[in-house]
């Protein structure tokens, strides 16, 4: 796998948020993914940004152009310092919700993806990737 294009996009205002879905939606287009992988891809990305800064207090959203032979992908990775999750098996639950955010939670966006990877350590910060295929 090849990283064509990176970059990393502050998350720390509401404003910022829309940024993110903006530029991840900019991304979807330019790596060809049909309108429904698109639109998957935005929404997860809308979940996580929201979490990144209600959640974590702010942080930074990276994103990666890939290819993998034929197919191209976007791998977008949020991380911040904040308090991290303290019970990670309770939060992957279905139907579990904090009382906030799209309602979708982490599970919801999961689903939304082709890949889903979570890294948190409690007052340490959280780090979630996900990655979208054409």
């Amino acid at each position: 796998m090849n990283i064509k294009e990176e970059g990393t996009q502050p998350i720390r205002t509401e404003q910022e948020i829309v940024l993110a879905r903006q530029s991840c939606r900019k991304l979807a287009q330019d790596c060809g993914l049909r309108i429904v992988a698109q639109t998957k891809l935005v929404t997860a990305v809308s979940e996580l940004a929201r979490n990144t800064l209600v959640y974590g207090g702010g942080g930074d959203m990276h994103w990666q152009k890939l290819e993998d032979g034929l197919r191209q992908g976007i791998r977008i990775t949020f991380s911040d310092e904040g308090p991290g999750i303290p019970d990670l098996q309770l939060a992957m639950t279905d139907g579990w919700t904090s009382g906030s955010g799209l309602g979708l939670g982490l599970t919801g966006a999961k689903r939304l993806v082709n890949e889903f990877e979570i890294d948190t350590t409690p007052g340490k910060g959280t780090r979630i990737s996900i990655t979208q295929w054409s």
